[in-house]
């Protein structure tokens, strides 16, 4: 970046990602957000003339429009962050998630091309990666992966259902085990086959959590849930946003025996916590996080941190 101020074009920053990013964007004073009159937003010449004006262009749009810009913009020297699927297990992009291995941060700092994770991907990825690369985990399982979303995790065709009386308090979908998130999970995790992965809707605005049984039929050996514990501390030692509870931690708890998926709102962070059970050998990894935070828009944000130099916390909360 040359000038003093990063010029920053977020392209869909009137949906439920891109406000988030603008609203962490928008007061800083080393960020200058372009942006284009309201006449002009679906003329592709002119979004890709802008966006290849700018430092760095966020794309908060669907897979097809997403891909239409990127292909129009060529081989600009912008740095392009994709919000959309559309790039996400691409050749020649890099996955925005900092935290996946040691050496991430430095590909994202050479990378002009980055996709940013899905929110239930962030939780799976988080938990089964540290698993798979100590070799607790075999690379060949099928790891089961349940979550709950916060219904903004949906967009705005979501939202609208949600806010209406009679919608459903709960509910499970991609129930065909197809869903869109299958494909970087499996990537980013180090799978050689796809998750089994099952989401779900609940009847609040933020927040998610995603749980990953540690079974005998997916692990290289016995281990316990101390073992699973010490591997995710360990690998996410000293990390601002990914940090991992106390073993079976009951101070998160409400009523000590819920856990709310709404608890980090409105902040990057993830908390990762193992529970078990020794005389069965049942072992459960939880992540929980903010799924328009650390799963959405904090993600992206985090990313243009690193690009521009500034501390990686800069603009973004950090739960207590």
């Amino acid at each position: 970046m040359t000038s003093n101020k990063t010029k920053v074009f977020i392209d869909g920053q009137h949906g439920t990602t891109g406000l988030q990013i603008l609203d962490r964007l928008k007061d800083r004073p080393d960020i200058e957000l372009l942006e284009l009159p309201m006449a002009d937003r679906k003329d592709l010449g002119k979004r890709a003339e802008i966006a290849k004006s700018a430092d760095i262009a966020v794309l908060c749009l669907p897979d097809a429009a997403a891909k239409e810009l990127v292909a129009a913009m060529g081989n600009a020297d912008t740095v392009v962050i994709d919000a959309s699927t559309a790039h996400r297990v691409a050749d020649g992009w890099t996955y925005g998630f900092p935290e996946m291995t040691k050496t991430h941060r430095q590909k994202l700092k050479d990378s002009n091309r980055i996709s940013n994770p899905g929110c239930y991907p962030t939780g799976a990825i988080a938990l089964l990666r540290p698993l798979i690369d100590a070799g607790m985990v075999r690379a060949d399982s099928t790891p089961a992966v349940f979550g709950v979303s916060g219904y903004t995790g949906g967009g705005k065709e979501l939202i609208a259902v949600h806010e209406q009386p009679g919608v459903e308090p709960f509910g499970l979908y991609g129930l065909e085990l197809t869903h869109k998130h299958v494909p970087e999970m499996k990537k980013y995790s180090g799978l050689k086959h796809a998750p089994l992965f099952v989401p779900s809707v609940g009847h609040y605005a933020q927040g998610m959590l995603i749980t990953v049984p540690i079974t005998r039929d997916i692990t290289t050996k016995q281990v316990t849930a101390k073992d699973v514990h010490q591997t995710l501390s360990d690998y996410y030692a000293g990390e601002k946003f990914v940090t991992t509870r106390p073993l079976a931690d009951r101070k998160w708890l409400e009523r000590d025996r819920f856990l709310r998926a709404d608890r980090l709102i409105d902040t990057n962070s993830m908390e990762l916590a193992v529970y078990g059970n020794d005389a069965e050998e049942q072992i459960l990894a939880v992540a929980s996080l903010d799924n328009l935070g650390k799963g959405a828009s904090g993600a992206a944000v985090q990313v243009i941190n690193l690009k521009t130099g500034v501390p990686e916390t800069t603009g973004l909360a950090v739960a207590a």
